[in-house]
């Protein structure tokens, strides 16, 4: 009998073993989405930022006052059933104007954003690329934009172009492609000599293929990291030259703008500035801890 049970538990042993073996393998993404659910910060990150962003698009609707209608005979209200943030110093709504100046800076984030992942990709990729000459004047040239100050540049940008949306990109572009050129060219230069790359090469590849084809793909990890952190970079960013005048003009309006225009009541009417700031300090807090959520996620050591 003892014979016999050890001999059914080799069969159970073994079939335990044969499902581990027949078990399907997991992808990388889907191996790093499993982990990113494991941590509660990062989903709860995730969580906020939706309602944020679903709030920016559709919050001014819930409201029936236009963010850009004044009313003197409502001016400096404190929040209310009627108004729910509150009015400003014209008697504009601001929960209306708290939203549709989040479109903007959301906007901006994302917008600009896009641009340096763009340029700093395909930058970076070249000079990882190629290496040599090529990869050290590129190089010298992102050590000269980064030694220019950046808030002379963009005072230089706004004076030549003049305040607005597009000036205000611009001169947050400019010089914030330069990082992520510096973290793709170093993922290039590790990956340019493996086996894949060699064989695209071997096979009559062109360089601009190899690039984007073998080379920028596998640099898609550290992107998306680094996307994480850039977006309230560029919220912030924003924020501070719209508080300093030379962000966001009237008749638009940001979260920098909204807190800009309230400094001057903060003593007396504190809940003007209160909402706006709050909506940049969950927005780049969120951000950031998915940042490290995903760094975490994406780090293929961490794999299993």
């Amino acid at each position: 009998m003892e014979y016999k049970e050890s001999m059914f538990e080799k069969i159970e042993t073994t079939g335990e073993l044969g499902e581990m073996m027949v078990r399907p393998s997991i992808t990388y993404w889907a191996d790093s989405w499993r982990r990113l659910k494991k941590n509660k910060i990062a989903m709860i990150s995730i969580g906020i930022l939706t309602l944020i962003i679903f709030m920016c698009i559709f919050g001014p609707s819930f409201t029936k006052y236009n963010f850009e209608v004044t009313d003197t005979f409502n001016m400096n209200l404190p929040p209310s059933s009627e108004h729910w943030y509150g009015t400003d110093s014209l008697g504009r709504d601001i929960f209306a104007r708290v939203w549709v100046g989040g479109r903007v800076s959301i906007m901006i984030g994302f917008i600009g954003t896009l641009l340096v992942i763009f340029v700093g990709c395909v930058y970076g990729g070249v000079a990882g690329y190629f290496g040599g000459r090529v990869d050290h004047y590129m190089m010298r040239l992102i050590e000269i934009l980064v030694s220019v100050p950046y808030l002379v540049m963009v005072i230089l940008i706004s004076l030549y172009m003049g305040k607005g949306l597009f000036s205000l990109v611009i001169a947050l572009t400019i010089t914030g492609w330069t990082e992520i050129a510096r973290i793709v060219r170093g993922q290039v230069l590790q990956i340019k000599e493996q086996e894949f790359v060699t064989a695209a090469r071997a096979l009559g590849a062109s360089p601009g293929r190899i690039i984007l084809k073998h080379l920028l793909p596998n640099t898609v990890g550290v992107v998306i990291v680094a996307i994480t952190f850039k977006i309230p970079g560029f919220i912030f960013a924003e924020a501070f030259l719209s508080f300093i005048g030379l962000g966001v003009q009237a008749p638009n309006t940001s979260w920098g703008a909204l807190a800009a225009a309230a400094r001057e009541n903060l003593r007396f009417y504190p809940y003007q500035i209160f909402f706006p700031s709050l909506m940049i300090i969950l927005t780049m807090l969120s951000f950031s801890l998915l940042g490290d959520g995903l760094r975490d996620a994406l780090d293929p050591k961490e794999r299993q």
